[in-house]
């Protein structure tokens, strides 16, 4: 029995994971990093209007949601339709070190700014000792 096999599918099903289908929009990308005690992640939401944006934590997990429309109307002719439309979402599993009762969000030019702060337990903190009047050492934090 003589198989034949697309030599590009493999490409096609990279191409639709990266950029997405009309069906199934692309993965929002982000950038994440830690600046002394905040915790930052940045969404790229180009041309998403930012009352579609939801943003929520349960436990930890943030999830944020997010939907580009194509403009519609009576008077309106789409001629090229190349950027990826409809639901975006992304979630993010977050540590116990961070306080998330605190986060704060921010959304210009495109970029959705999430700041966390990180939970003062998690903090590095410096410990006093003493010691005791038998030469030995009470630690204590």
């Amino acid at each position: 029995m003589l198989m034949r096999t697309d030599p590009f599918r493999e490409i096609d099903r990279l191409a639709e994971q990266f950029f997405g289908t009309a069906t199934r929009p692309a993965m929002m990308h982000l950038d994440a990093y830690r600046d002394g005690d905040y915790f930052y992640a940045a969404f790229d939401l180009p041309g998403v209007d930012p009352d579609s944006i939801d943003c929520t934590v349960e436990r930890n997990v943030l999830t944020v949601r997010a939907e580009r429309r194509r403009p519609t109307g009576d008077n309106v002719d789409l001629v090229a339709a190349e950027r990826p439309m409809g639901t975006f979402t992304r979630q993010l599993f977050l540590g116990d070190t961070l306080d998330t009762d605190k986060l704060e969000a921010g959304y210009d030019n495109g970029v959705l700014t999430l700041r966390i702060p990180v939970a003062e337990r998690a903090k590095p903190r410096r410990v006093t000792i003493t010691a005791g009047s038998n030469g030995h050492k009470q630690i204590s934090a």
